[in-house]
């Protein structure tokens, strides 16, 4: 007898479920009698959902689901597939973009990579001067001008 258990599961559900529907319809009789009306008849909208359930079969298809290592299965199986999807999206941001837009921005990179009136391609390797680092300026006497900010705002401050 396989159903036995499937069916006490139903009615143990149905039951429970009438029964907060019977203590929702209560506390609205209470509500409705404090003269708090537009209350009382939300609360009962929200006790009327259980048995309109029952009522429907969904929660039949509830009680076969929770005790359905099928089902169960199922769950874990769209859980391992929604990790895989929001891994996929965090990489995809991470990365910048869709592999479309990755593609076009290497695209637009190319094309900048040699300037218009250039001869060779600015990024290739270069000869000669061109190919040396450029001499760093001399450093200010006085000190750089980040510091001089500073030195400013601690002089305000009598520091």
């Amino acid at each position: 007898m396989p159903d036995r258990p499937a069916l006490e599961d139903r009615m143990i559900a149905e039951t429970v479920c009438s029964a907060v529907s019977a203590a929702g319809l209560g506390i609205a009789a209470v509500t409705a009698y404090r003269r708090r009306f537009l209350t009382a008849v939300r609360i009962a909208a929200y006790a009327l959902i259980p048995v309109g359930l029952v009522m429907t079969g969904v929660v039949e298809w509830l009680a076969d689901t929770a005790f359905s290592p099928v089902a169960w299965a199922g769950f874990g199986v769209l859980g391992v597939s929604w990790v895989l999807f929001m891994t996929t999206r965090a990489v995809e941001r991470r990365r910048g973009g869709t592999r479309k837009e990755r593609k076009e921005a290497r695209g637009a990179a190319r094309r900048d990579a040699v300037a218009p009136a250039a001869s060779e391609p600015s990024l290739g390797p270069g000869s000669g001067a061109a190919a040396r680092p450029a001499p760093r300026p001399a450093k200010k006497s006085g000190g750089d001008d980040d510091f001089s900010d500073i030195e400013a705002i601690l002089k305000k401050h009598g520091i």
